[in-house]
């Protein structure tokens, strides 16, 4: 009897198990589609990227993406699948821009069924508005350049910052004239912009227009560079002044009187 009873148990638990298993949702997949997708952003000029990789460098742009959605039918709660199956399909498109905060952008697509079937549609123009970052060198500062934070004046590529086309007047006079004219860099951040020696420039009076070439410059960097002029001349005591890069780069001049003072014998 008791061997009976254990069969029958037996019986029981797998036709449950049978039946559970034929109750099991699945997920149901759409087939994929390539669909052509329209990015813009406020301001343009952002780039997009999609599941890690960049698929528009610049907005306003277009990429084309496969799309494939996914849903778990629920005869039941058809309505709550539906909200499920959308988010689930949604695609995230991460907006980035110097200056702004970075930003995501969801598309979740409509769903309709018909019959067995189930139609993913999603919207293929995407716009994002971009927030300027608090804390970024173009906020703190709205008189540098936007892209050229971060530029660096480099050997290898020389004249691609606006820094080296920034055009800068010297302009050195002195009492008596014919001072010999010294310059050199000197920096509170030796790790990006080098100290250098004195070099000569000229004699007083001096007028030239030239550029900032100087090695690891850049816009964020510069406030903590300053250019030190010396001016000597035989039977005076030699003058010193400083001016500090960022200001020179502002007003674009770097000038100044020297009034010689006789030495001593």
């Amino acid at each position: 009897m008791n061997t009976k009873l254990h069969t029958l148990f037996l019986c029981v638990a797998v036709l449950l198990l049978g039946i559970g298993s034929a109750e099991a949702k699945k997920p149901v997949y759409s087939k994929p589609v390539t669909k052509k997708f329209t990015f813009n952003s406020t301001p343009a000029g952002a780039k997009v990227y999609y599941q890690g990789r960049v698929i528009c460098p610049s907005t306003p742009g277009e990429a084309y993406i496969s799309c494939k959605g996914v849903i778990t039918p629920d005869k039941k709660n058809k309505e709550a699948a539906m909200q499920q199956a959308s988010f689930d399909s949604r695609l995230t498109f991460t907006f980035i821009r110097e200056g702004y905060l970075k930003r995501e952008v969801n598309i979740e697509p409509t769903i309709t069924q018909q019959k067995s079937n189930y139609q993913f549609d999603w919207s293929t123009a995407v716009s994002c508005e971009l927030h300027p970052d608090p804390n970024n060198s173009y906020t703190q500062d709205p008189t540098i350049r936007r892209g050229e934070a971060k530029k660096t004046v480099t050997r290898d590529n020389p004249g691609s910052t606006a820094l080296e086309r920034t055009i800068i007047r010297w302009y050195f006079e002195s009492q008596p004239q014919g001072a010999r004219i010294f310059w050199r860099v000197i920096s509170s951040c030796p790790d990006q912009v080098k100290n250098t020696n004195e070099l000569w420039l000229g004699n007083t009076p001096f007028e030239e227009t030239r550029s900032f070439n100087i090695q690891g410059l850049n816009y964020e960097n510069a406030r903590n560079v300053q250019i030190e002029i010396k001016v000597r001349r035989t039977g005076y005591i030699d003058q010193t002044k400083r001016f500090n890069v960022r200001q020179a780069i502002d007003q674009q001049e770097i000038s100044s009187f020297f009034e010689m003072v006789k030495a001593e014998n």
